[in-house]
């Protein structure tokens, strides 16, 4: 059998958690933005804040990488988790701007859960990240990760449907259907990452 030596380093792991919180405040965010007299463009500035603390985040840990000699993960994987977790607080940003951007007035039906399967992935990603330090009861999260991508699916062609039905005007057929894509890619980009951590896990059992 090979033994790999690790370092007992944990501000990597400390680091995961603390981009997986900012996922965590995206859909808040994100949630708020679709609640009834919502103030869009605070939002939006809170939105912005919180995608550039994911940001500040995401370049420390790639500072630690470059400055760290021994790495408690492989760094390709430390580097896939990382980017992983900055694109789905990149997809959140991208829907709460194109609301502003677009004055999206019309909520289709189905946005609600969706959004509702972001806060649900954004809450497992975040208890999972703590758990990579011992690679413990992990298989659990990217399997209900999968399960709600899949959900997430479903009810993006219903979406579609619906905007295609003859309902909506041609213009706001095309706003919306920016959206709706960016949602689906957010519950997409929340997948990719519970996929790299059962690559890491696999890896390192």
């Amino acid at each position: 059998m090979a033994l790999r030596f690790r370092p007992v380093e944990t501000a990597f792991y400390d680091d995961f958690s603390a981009q997986a919180q900012h996922l965590v405040r995206g859909a808040s965010l994100l949630a708020e933005m679709f609640s009834g007299h919502a103030d869009r463009e605070k939002i939006a500035d809170d939105m912005r804040r919180a995608e550039h603390d994911a940001d500040e985040t995401t370049h420390a840990i790639v500072r630690r990488v470059n400055s760290t000699f021994v790495t408690p993960l492989d760094r390709e994987d430390i580097y896939a988790l990382a980017s992983g977790l900055d694109d789905v607080m990149d997809m959140m940003d991208e829907v709460v701007d194109m609301i502003v951007l677009y004055e999206v007035e019309t909520i289709p039906d189905g946005i609600s859960e969706q959004v509702d399967l972001i806060i649900r992935c954004a809450d497992l990603t975040a208890a999972a990240m703590p758990n990579l330090r011992s690679m413990q009861s992990l298989s659990e999260y990217w399997i209900e990760i999968n399960r709600l991508e899949n959900a997430g699916d479903r009810n993006h062609r219903r979406i579609l449907a619906s905007l295609f039905s003859g309902e909506y005007e041609a213009l706001e057929v095309l706003k919306l259907k920016d959206v709706v894509e960016a949602l689906e890619g957010a519950i997409d980009a929340f997948e990719k990452v519970a996929n790299t951590v059962e690559q890491i896990a696999v890896k390192e059992s």
